[in-house]
């Protein structure tokens, strides 16, 4: 069954301050990128709003500057574009496997960089539309009482699934954001928490304008399960940047997406740090990563599958990166 999209006004600031004016002066308007996720949602009647920030005319989001000194990646930069820089690729391996491995090569020419770190986090009681929501009495994250995947409990275990943000943890990002208040510089993972209904911290009006990356070149990967080799969200998706002196593990940060609420920074790995990758180590990542990982029944593939992988594939990378 089509159903059209709710009726709503477009706003075309061209700079950011205009488009944080704008929301600022629209209570809950909502800012539009490439749509490869807002306008789905809108179909189904999940996010609606009276007014859409379109921000393809804000130029300064489309900045896309890469030298070993670092980075600074707008906001408002393709997915498909970043994959295609040679500089993202030679510095910054893991950023370039995770873009090519966004949903198919439609998307990612309009996807953008700040839309993938802020996507919507998915459960399969939400995704769904509006008359499908309804004959279920909907769920905690729109509009009913009750978490399907955690009946008993009072929070909304939908899963954060976006590719970008653990390859960006991984490799040590900073983001930039600009509100009513002005701009501000914040670590990457600041900017969730581990709530399925509010996972993203930034206050009313509050964009992402720029990701800034620290020198390069790193030695980092990322890998993704899903249940078809293309277009899928991930099922668990790792990213992993390490540091060798004299063949001994010197430094070492995992980041995970797809089986939390938030992408997941893991915790426990310098604990790590001195000792030769090896089959042991990679033995103890897998146990340390299958330990901090809360998948729930939020898709179709059973929790403990999704737990195994990401050990699993977290375990590879650190084996296969060390060589």
């Amino acid at each position: 069954m089509i159903v059209p999209l709710p009726r709503f006004r477009v706003l075309q600031p061209t700079s950011v301050e205009a488009a944080v004016a704008a929301c600022t002066a629209n209570p809950g308007a909502r800012y539009l990128a490439g749509g490869t996720d807002l306008i789905v949602n809108l179909r189904r009647g999940l996010g609606a709003s009276g007014s859409l920030i379109d921000l393809s005319g804000v130029g300064d989001l489309d900045v896309l500057r890469c030298v070993a000194e670092g980075a600074r990646i707008g906001a408002g930069v393709r997915i498909a574009r970043l994959a295609a820089e040679p500089g993202i690729g030679r510095l910054y391996p893991a950023l370039r496997a995770a873009a090519l491995t966004v949903a198919a090569p439609g998307h990612r020419n309009l996807a953008t960089v700040g839309g993938n770190l802020c996507l919507d986090t998915r459960c399969i009681y939400y995704n769904q539309s509006a008359w499908w929501r309804e004959s279920n009495n909907f769920c905690l994250k729109a509009g009913g009482t009750t978490c399907h995947v955690a009946p008993e409990g009072e929070r909304c275990h939908a899963a954060f699934s976006g590719d970008i943000a653990p390859a960006l943890l991984a490799i040590g990002a900073e983001v930039e954001i600009a509100g009513p208040a002005g701009r501000r510089l914040s670590a990457l993972a600041h900017l969730y928490r581990d709530d399925g209904r509010a996972h993203l911290t930034l206050a009313a009006g509050e964009l992402v304008t720029a990701v800034v990356l620290p020198p390069g070149p790193m030695r980092c990967a990322y890998a993704k399960v899903r249940v078809r080799g293309a277009f899928d969200f991930p099922l668990a998706g790792v990213a992993l940047a390490l540091d060798l002196a004299d063949g001994r593990l010197s430094g070492l940060r995992v980041a995970l997406t797809g089986t939390n609420s938030r992408p997941l920074l893991v915790e426990g790995t310098a604990a790590l740090v001195g000792r030769e990758v090896g089959e042991a180590l990679s033995v103890e990542l897998d146990k340390i990563v299958q330990k901090q990982v809360r998948p729930m029944r939020t898709t179709l593939t059973q929790s403990n599958y999704r737990r195994i992988v990401a050990g699993a594939l977290a375990a590879r990378l650190l084996v296969s990166l060390a060589a």
